[in-house]
C-alpha cells in the first residue's frame, strides 16, 4: 500500500465547555477536551480498573458554532477527524508539543441531562406502574411482521 491514512474516530464525553476563539476574517475555532474510558478486570486483584484518556478536540467555523450551541460538559459525542501536532515555545524558551484531533465530522449521541434521565427511567421501567398493562405475550413465540425479508 503506497498511500497513508490519518484518521481518528472517538466516542467520549466532554470534559469541559467548548471554548471559542474568533478571528478578524470571520472564522472561528472551538476547542474542548474529550474523555474516553477503557475498563478491564485486573487478574491479580480481580478488581475493575478504569483508565481515562484525554483528547484535545479542535472544530472549525460553522461546526464550532454548532458545538458551542448544543454541547456542554458531560455530553456524549462521536468525533471523526485527523491527528495534528502543534509545536510552540514556552516562557523559558523550551519547545512544547500538543497533539490535537482536528474534527471533520461529529454526531451528538446524548446530552448529560438525557443520560441522567435514562438512568432514572430504566429503574422505573423495570416494574409496571399501576396504570401500565404488564406484557403478557409468550416469550418463545415470534410476532409476525410485515417486513419483506
Amino acid at each position: 500500500m503506497s498511500g497513508t491514512l490519518n484518521k481518528v474516530m472517538l466516542i467520549g464525553h466532554l470534559g469541559d465547555e467548548v471554548k471559542m476563539h474568533y478571528f478578524e476574517g470571520g472564522g472561528c475555532i472551538g476547542r474542548f477536551p474529550l474523555a474516553t474510558n477503557e475498563t478491564y478486570t485486573s487478574k491479580q486483584t480481580n478488581e475493575r480498573i478504569t483508565n481515562t484518556e484525554w483528547h484535545n478536540i479542535v472544530v472549525r467555523n460553522k461546526g464550532a458554532e454548532i458545538c458551542e450551541k448544543y454541547l456542554s460538559k458531560g455530553d456524549k459525542v462521536y468525533i471523526e477527524g485527523r491527528l495534528k501536532t502543534r509545536k510552540w515555545q514556552d516562557d523559558k524558551g523550551m519547545d512544547r508539543y500538543s497533539t490535537e484531533v482536528h474534527c471533520t465530522d461529529f454526531t451528538f449521541l446524548s446530552t448529560k441531562k438525557e443520560s441522567e434521565n435514562n438512568v432514572s427511567n430504566t429503574a422505573s421501567e423495570q416494574k409496571p406502574s399501576a396504570h401500565q398493562k404488564p406484557n403478557t405475550e409468550p416469550v418463545g413465540e415470534e410476532k409476525e411482521d410485515d417486513l419483506p425479508f
